[in-house]
């Protein structure tokens, strides 16, 4: 993976021709409102966390060569809490900025498929663009919307790499899937299923958790009793590291691979030293493997904190809606999204490409292993 400095980005915004004017211009033609839908407080705050300091420092750095055509961005937080109804509620703010005639461009968001997919039914009407910037429900790009957009593979694509790597790198043939009780873990599992049965894999067992549940006792001891060959576990790392601990506690001495929901560091803070080992599947590999020393040192002075692995996400959303800006010459959400459409987008992730549904072409998945109480990407 190409390693991108902060010089470089710079300098590409600029050539991009974002500017009123030259590249050292202040944006001068107003405001264009960019609002980050996801949870800021409550048991997934961190998620929501590390994807809005991706979106703000993309956004100070493109204000520092001159804005969207001009345009200052300015980006507003929602906090869902994780919670579609209160996702729901929060959509009234950002239509009444648009009625008060405000420049709203986009939403990234929602983190959790569960809160996009409620309230897409509402931004689909909406002049503006939404780009998920971690949401992999994979019906989300089956609905027509025509303003949907994400950065992450779907759940089938991740099914699939991992499907693979439990059975080719792990050896697996009888796999525990274990899910959450959200619309992305039971829609992840299903998938992930289906795909081990392709590869004739089997289902040892299938146990479905509460989001946040935190004591497997009663889990651990049904997976102690089929003796699989591994442990999938799609969910949130709100729950992987308990599971992982009580596993590891209770001598189940078989891989352990969690899904994208798990890629944040508590995964390993919370593990008490159990997480060592584990495996974890991506949608975006971690800052130190795709960004330089500058990049980060520049997101630690905009968030006062270091970034985690969906701070990559929320970065490469703004510069996508960046590109498609500058693809479109116009702020206008239909330019905007046609223009997405039909160009290669230059982020920190190299080129994207987008299918006419909104699903990147040839989405990746990285898989990594716990090492030393650290994410190591895999050469797989």
């Amino acid at each position: 993976m190409k390693k991108y400095t902060i010089t470089v980005l710079i300098l590409a915004l600029a050539a991009g021709s974002l500017l009123a004017g030259c590249g050292s211009r202040a944006p001068s033609k107003g405001d264009a409102i960019v609002y980050v839908a996801v949870p800021l407080s409550g048991f997934m705050a961190n998620g929501g966390q590390t994807v809005l300091g991706g979106v703000r420092l993309a956004a100070e750095q493109i204000n520092r060569s001159g804005g969207l055509m001009g345009y200052r961005v300015v980006v507003r937080p929602l906090d869902d809490e994780a919670d579609s109804d209160v996702a729901v509620s929060q959509v009234e703010q950002i239509q009444q900025a648009l009625d008060a005639g405000e420049r709203v461009v986009a939403v990234i968001g929602h983190l959790n498929s569960g809160q996009t997919l409620a309230t897409m039914d509402l931004y689909k009407d909406m002049d503006l663009v939404v780009i998920t910037p971690t949401s992999s429900e994979q019906s989300l790009t089956e609905k027509g919307y025509d303003n949907f957009f994400r950065v992450n593979a779907d759940d089938a694509v991740q099914a699939a790499v991992d499907a693979r790597f439990l059975t080719e790198e792990l050896s697996a043939q009888e796999v525990a899937v274990v899910h959450n009780d959200t619309e992305y873990g039971r829609g992840l599992a299903d998938s992930l299923i289906q795909e081990l049965q392709q590869r004739e894999a089997e289902l040892a067992v299938r146990l479905e958790v509460e989001v946040g549940q935190s004591h497997y006792d009663s889990e651990v001891a049904e997976i102690e009793a089929v003796q699989p060959d591994a442990v999938f576990y799609a969910g949130y790392e709100i729950e992987t590291p308990y599971l992982r601990t009580a596993l590891v506690q209770a001598g189940v001495d078989v891989p352990m691979l969690a899904s994208d929901g798990a890629f944040l560091g508590a995964t390993i803070d919370e593990a008490g030293g159990t997480a060592e080992g584990m495996y974890v599947s991506a949608f975006a590999p971690s800052p130190e493997n795709v960004a330089d020393e500058r990049w980060i040192e520049a997101y630690q002075a905009v968030e006062y904190r270091n970034p985690d692995t969906y701070s990559v996400n929320g970065y490469v959303a703004m510069q996508v809606l960046t590109e498609g800006v500058r693809e479109a010459g116009s702020l206008d959400a239909d330019v905007i999204a046609e223009a997405l459409r039909q160009n290669t987008l230059q982020t920190l992730l190299d080129g994207l490409r987008y299918q006419p549904d909104g699903d990147l072409v040839d989405a990746q998945i990285w898989i990594y292993q716990v090492e030393g109480g650290e994410f190591k990407q895999i050469q797989w």
